[in-house]
């Protein structure tokens, strides 16, 4: 299974990635989890590729290999859509985050995105992942929100998802990111 997480820096990419990691180890698969970091801390790109099965060589995802791309925000969706292979899911959260050109005005953020990516055919599942990690109690959990949403699409059973959430979230803040789990899994 290959999946790939974009989004930008301080959306908890990096924390789904280990969750993502460490069910699947759990589960017995050979993993491989590698982090591609852009300018992370001013809101630039970060994908990680994040590769199970019985055997992984290589922890690198090539354009139209993805089996998953999870998008924590819909220009990262729209700009890693060449990674997904045919027949390929794309697991989307709805918000917009403005990059630095569209923030100095050199730019505007491209319109319309979830319905050019409709347009090309592609299996989407678009979710307001913000509104739901509002409701399960902190705008923070919307990777464990989408963490949620990809879980429902593998054969990963919710209780391993859970446990491997319970291993890697601070105690502190495992009650609301159980919570937006659930929201998320149950979209």
């Amino acid at each position: 299974m290959n999946i790939l997480i974009a989004g930008v820096g301080g959306q908890g990419t990096l924390l789904a990635s280990r969750i993502l990691g460490r069910v699947a180890q759990d589960g017995g698969y050979d993993v491989k989890v590698s982090e591609v970091h852009g300018m992370a801390q001013r809101g630039g790109s970060v994908v990680t590729y994040v590769k199970y099965g019985e055997k992984i060589y290589s922890p690198i995802i090539e354009e139209g290999e993805a089996d998953i791309v999870l998008a924590f925000e819909e220009l990262e969706a729209y700009r890693y859509l060449p990674y997904l292979k045919k027949g390929g899911k794309l697991l989307m959260n709805t918000q917009c985050t403005d990059p630095m050109p569209v923030i100095t005005g050199k730019m505007e953020y491209p319109a319309d995105i979830i319905g050019k990516i409709e347009a090309m055919g592609v299996d989407l599942t678009a979710v307001d992942a913000l509104s739901l990690a509002r409701e399960a109690g902190s705008e923070k959990a919307v990777n464990v929100v989408l963490i949620g949403v990809l879980a429902a699409h593998t054969d990963i059973s919710e209780s391993e998802w859970l446990s491997a959430i319970e291993r890697t979230v601070p105690p502190k803040f495992l009650e609301i990111n159980r919570k937006a789990f659930s929201l998320g899994y149950n979209q």
